[in-house]
């Protein structure tokens, strides 16, 4: 997985012209979610706002603002989704384009963040006329365009921080003149993922999981089994002893158990199944399987009711095929499915950004 923070970057280290396109807010039916990027090139395009004609017509604008080296002072733009875009969603859609040549000076504080997975709103003037640049606002500092808030609009922003919002356009005072602000809540990935076994289903799950925003530890002793191309949101460990990386895992980690030794997967179950607090456990084979290995943890004093907590055989249920595109597909999909529901249970809010 990559994200417009690491296209950026990287941008940034080939001095490659591009422009923000940003989801700055939306009202009624539309393809995508308010803070949704894409970043344009003159050649490329990172991300998606939600295709369409709305995209097409978005990165036409963008790249006249690369050719210009400027955006329009009126960078807010809106866009009904009806007859003239050609599109039925019916909704509106107001987009941020924003020069990438302006974002360089707090990056490396957002990089800096993310890598220390301290969450923040990055605040973001909605009008190209202002020279101010942008602002990056934790807990208990700032970074960048210090003097973009007074202190009044910066405690509003940290409670915003403090709710857990979502992103939005925000006026810093009273009235229609008071300045306008996109406001994006960067919160560090807690979907982690720990996956044993680096065989053709494991394979094909990391590929699926690529563009997932999520970060996978994959765990395997046969290093020669892992591709040479591995998503940045992947880390891979090759080691003797997988059993370590169970404890290593955080609380609230999701564990796929798919190896290729019956006799490691039951240890590895065992092991995973005496924590407590993990999302999801899932292994690998039939039903079959599953009750063998109970059995045998049973008489080793495993209490029958931690089995509830092992998802056996594992994928949602009505997908056929044993193909490893099919099964890790169906997998994928059930890691989406329990996340989305344990953030729903956890704040609806929440189950918006997941």
């Amino acid at each position: 997985m990559t994200d417009w923070i690491d296209d950026l970057a990287q941008l940034r280290t080939r001095r490659e012209p591009a422009v923000v396109v940003t989801v700055a807010s939306t009202k009624g039916s539309v393809p995508r979610e308010t803070g949704t990027k894409m970043i344009v090139t003159r050649e490329r395009v990172f991300g998606t706002i939600g295709g369409g004609h709305l995209e097409l017509q978005a990165i036409s604008i963008a790249r006249d603002q690369i050719v210009a080296r400027a955006c329009s002072d009126d960078s807010l733009r809106r866009f009904p989704l009806g007859a003239s875009l050609g599109q039925c969603c019916g909704g509106v859609v107001n987009l941020l384009f924003e020069s990438a040549a302006d974002n360089w000076p707090w990056l490396d504080a957002l990089l800096t963040l993310r890598r220390d997975r301290m969450p923040c709103i990055v605040v973001s003037p909605a009008r190209a006329s202002s020279d101010a640049g942008k602002l990056i606002v934790t807990a208990d500092r700032v970074y960048g365009a210090e003097d973009l808030l007074d202190a009044k609009a910066l405690h509003a922003v940290r409670a915003l921080l403090e709710q857990r919002g979502n992103a939005r356009l925000w006026r810093s005072g009273a009235g229609a003149d008071a300045p306008l602000f996109l406001l994006e809540p960067i919160w560090p990935c807690d979907f982690a993922i720990t996956l044993f076994g680096a065989g053709h289903v494991g394979r094909a799950l990391i590929r699926s999981l690529a563009d997932v925003r999520c970060h996978v530890t994959w765990v395997d002793a046969r290093e020669e089994e892992f591709p040479g191309d591995i998503p940045a949101n992947v880390k891979i460990v090759c080691t003797d002893m997988p059993e370590a990386e169970v404890d290593a895992a955080a609380a609230g980690s999701y564990f796929l158990v798919m190896t290729h030794s019956h006799a490691l997967d039951e240890a590895l179950s065992e092991k995973i199944l005496k924590r407590n607090d993990f999302a999801y456990f899932g292994l690998i084979g039939s039903l079959s399987k599953r009750r063998q290995f109970e059995r045998r943890m049973e008489r080793r004093g495993m209490p029958r009711e931690r089995f509830a907590a092992m998802t056996c055989p594992i994928g949602i249920a009505g997908i056929p095929g044993k193909e490893p595109a099919t099964i890790a597909i169906a997998v994928a999909a059930e890691l989406l499915q329990v996340r989305a529901q344990a953030m729903s249970a956890h704040s609806p809010q929440a189950a918006e950004r997941a």
